[in-house]
């Protein structure tokens, strides 16, 4: 009994503080998801499932599920780009570039050390369609047909924001891979080039396979922070044009500003639904490509 409580005496600080500040929130998130919480009145009543049904029927389908479709392009174009790219990253700095690789590295990291609120303000200035060092550099080239209304444009806002959290965050995600990459064995490349392996059949027979595990990590922690993205659109955008850019968060944040608690808490627990259903699904599918 003393050794299996033993190691609780570690984990136990963390359990209090993590079921203090996130399990109890949480859970009170739940209950007040089926009230009318508001700061215009005092009593908080039980309307069961009026703010789902507000939610996701004609009274408020026109804007909430705008957020969520936002939400859902913003996180699977975010994983794509930040996996291909990272991945690409990996490979060439583990086994292409040899010279100064370290240095390479670090400079492909330092965007994912930098605030967000810094990089946003950065970003929010080189893509001013007018004064932007972007715009800018592309007429000084004789690109102007290339210059966009990059965050005021409906069609360009929301690839615009999703371009740049690629930017920061695809460093973080190259550091993972180049672990992974560099925990495969040689043995394996070198019993494959014996047998006459291309480096192409090396890479979707070996490599691939042996990163599963890693691919499935990050993938999580991009659909994760996706689902969750607040901060960069809130900066650059603030959820316009319009409301092309307005994510779930964006609108809770939102919700919670006009004083409507009871929607905000349900918007934030269907979020919290979707991100359990989603995590639990691509790790068991990651898993098994894993195992096979």
């Amino acid at each position: 009994m003393r050794s299996r409580a033993y190691p609780l005496y570690f984990a136990g600080g963390a359990l209090v503080l993590y079921g203090l500040f996130y399990v109890l929130p949480s859970l009170l998130g739940f209950y007040y998801a089926f009230t009318d919480w508001n700061s215009y009145s005092s009593e908080v009543n039980f309307v069961g499932l009026a703010n789902f049904r507000l939610i996701f029927t004609s009274g408020g389908s026109s804007n909430y599920l705008l957020y969520l479709r936002n939400t859902v392009v913003f996180t699977v174009a975010t994983i794509l780009l930040k996996t291909a790219i990272a991945l690409g990253l990996a490979l060439l700095l583990t086994n292409g570039i040899r010279r100064l690789a370290y240095f390479h590295r670090v400079v492909m990291y330092l965007p994912a050390v930098l605030p967000m609120l810094v990089v946003s303000l950065v970003f929010k200035s080189i893509l001013n369609p007018a004064t932007g060092l972007l715009n800018t550099f592309l007429r000084g080239v004789g690109l102007d047909f290339m210059a966009q209304r990059w965050l005021v444009d409906v069609n360009w806002a929301l690839p615009s924001v999703i371009g740049v959290d690629t930017w920061r965050g695809v460093g973080y995600i190259m550091v993972i891979m180049i672990a992974g990459l560099q925990s495969i064995p040689k043995d394996y490349y070198e019993a494959a080039a014996i047998d006459g392996a291309s480096g192409m059949a090396s890479f979707f027979r070996i490599t691939l396979p042996l990163m599963m595990p890693v691919l499935t990590v990050t993938t999580v922690l991009n659909l994760l922070y996706g689902l969750k993205v607040f901060d960069i659109v809130f900066v650059l955008t603030n959820g316009g044009p319009g409301r092309a850019t307005d994510t779930v968060y964006t609108a809770i944040f939102d919700e919670f500003s006009k004083g409507r608690y009871g929607v905000a808490t349900t918007l934030s627990t269907l979020l919290f639904l979707i991100m359990i259903v989603l995590g639990y699904f691509v790790i068991r599918l990651m898993h098994r490509e894993a195992e096979e």
